[in-house]
C-alpha cells in the first residue's frame, strides 16, 4: 500500500514548487553547515549565494511567516527570529574592521522591511 499526501490547498503546493529552484537546494544538505554557522565567512559566503537565487524572496518572506530562529535565510541574517543588520566576531573588536569581517549587503525588498 502507497502513501499519497494530500494537499489541503494550491497554496500549499506553490509553497513547495519554489523550494526547488533554491540555489541552496542540492539534495545533499551540503550548504547546511554554512547557512547555520557562526563563522563570518560562512555567513558572507551564505548570503553571496542567496544575493543570486532566483527564490530570494519567497525564502525571505517564508522565513519570517515562520519565525526562523537562526541562519540564513533568503539572504538575510536571522538570530532570534529576528533580522540583524550586523554580525561581528567574539572577543574584542578589531580596530581597524578585516574585510573578511564585513559582510555583504543583501537588500531586503521593500514590502518585507516593515515585518
Amino acid at each position: 500500500m502507497t502513501a499519497i499526501a494530500v494537499l489541503e490547498t494550491p497554496v500549499q503546493l506553490e509553497d513547495l514548487l519554489w523550494k526547488l529552484d533554491a540555489l541552496c537546494a542540492t539534495g545533499s544538505g551540503g550548504f547546511t553547515e554554512m547557512f547555520f554557522s557562526d563563522e563570518l565567512q560562512d555567513i558572507a559566503a551564505a548570503k553571496r549565494l542567496c544575493a543570486q537565487c532566483p527564490v530570494m524572496v519567497q525564502c525571505l518572506e517564508a522565513a519570517l511567516d515562520r519565525r526562523e530562529p537562526w541562519g540564513v535565510w533568503g539572504g538575510q541574517l536571522f538570530s532570534g527570529g529576528r533580522i540583524l543588520t550586523s554580525k561581528r566576531r567574539k572577543g574584542r573588536p578589531s580596530k581597524v574592521p578585516r574585510p573578511e569581517e564585513q559582510l555583504p549587503e543583501v537588500p531586503i525588498p521593500e514590502h518585507l522591511r516593515s515585518a
